[in-house]
């Protein structure tokens, strides 16, 4: 069965909204933001999805982590920040409409933290807070055919992807397939099926807006259980991804380094030749001359073999390219 949702005016709004952004990105050539961004946001997306399930460790922590340098912290807290480390690095070799990539993800980003790591429950579970159950799970038995029946909707149904992922995001939720780490595990897994078609949401910090919002997080969530339908909860976190994109631009939308260009530019050329010309016609907004410096600094660097001379120059990336 198909999960249950209205498509309502602001989420078809929404989506306007985030596909014109997702453009501008594109023009603007922060679909693969230069590394020292990657890095940070990286950073930031794991420390916020784990803050949310009440992880200690700040960004700099997990940086001195992700350097290998000791951390004095709970030993359970470091070690589901390498978990994290682990299963992000990893992220991009998995398939998002795979059930038991799904599995595998899960057992590292929970693994030595719970037994079973990367199995479904087969007990029946609720979600208490405080001395009330605020969700009660569908019961262990079921888990199994329901989770199938979320990946059959996730890689049939001909939705729109952005509302699809948010759909899932929901019932993967609704459904709490693991005895735990269910919250970050349905975060992970939305931009997974964001960034296989949109590549900026491997980069894209949306979890820590989620952080910032936590309170209206469940409470989307709370009105979706109780509506009986996800509605509610598309609409908040389509608002996030716009706020997220947003925030990318507005930060981002500063002139770009030559090594920054030069590994963007790799990205649309592959290892076929080109012009400065061409260079130009991806970069409308620098001069020649800026366009002759950034290509004569990664040929200097040997990031680029020059072919010709004057007019008839070409280049080419070096087939061990590494920035």
């Amino acid at each position: 069965m198909k999960p249950p949702y209205q498509i309502t005016d602001k989420i078809l709004n929404l989506v306007v909204s985030i596909s014109e952004k997702l453009g501008e990105v594109n023009a603007n050539h922060l679909h693969k933001p230069p590394t020292e961004l990657r890095k940070k946001n990286r950073i930031k997306t794991i420390q916020s999805s784990l803050e949310i399930e009440g992880n200690t460790l700040t960004e700099e922590q997990i940086t001195a982590l992700l350097n290998d340098e000791r951390v004095i912290a709970p030993q359970k807290d470091i070690l589901e920040v390498q978990n994290a480390i682990k299963v992000y690095e990893k992220l991009i070799e998995f398939n998002s409409n795979s059930l038991k990539d799904l599995q595998a993800a899960q057992s590292i980003l929970m693994q030595g933290l719970i037994e079973g790591s990367g199995k479904f429950r087969t007990k029946n579970v609720g979600i208490v807070k405080g001395s009330k159950v605020e969700h009660l799970a569908p019961g262990g038995a079921m888990v199994n055919g329901l989770m199938k029946d979320l990946f059959t909707y996730l890689k049939t149904d001909k939705e729109v992807l952005l509302i699809k992922s948010c759909v899932f995001h929901y019932e993967f939720e609704f459904i709490h397939p693991f005895l735990d780490g269910n919250g970050r595990m349905g975060r992970l897994w939305q931009t997974l099926i964001l960034m296989q078609k949109y590549p900026v949401f491997e980069y894209l910090p949306v979890e820590s807006l989620i952080k910032e919002n936590q309170n209206n997080y469940y409470k989307a969530l709370g009105a979706s259980d109780k509506l009986g339908e996800s509605t509610p909860f598309v609409e908040f976190m389509l608002t996030l991804i716009l706020q997220a994109l947003n925030n990318l631009l507005a930060s981002q939308n500063v002139n770009l380094t030559a090594p920054d260009r030069i590994e963007l530019f790799k990205d649309f050329i592959g290892l076929k030749s080109f012009s400065r010309k061409d260079y130009l016609l991806s970069y409308k907004l620098i001069s020649q001359a800026t366009a002759s410096r950034d290509l004569k600094w990664a040929v200097d660097n040997q990031l680029l073999e020059k072919l010709g001379d004057k007019r008839n120059t070409k280049y080419k990336y070096k087939t061990n390219y590494n920035l």
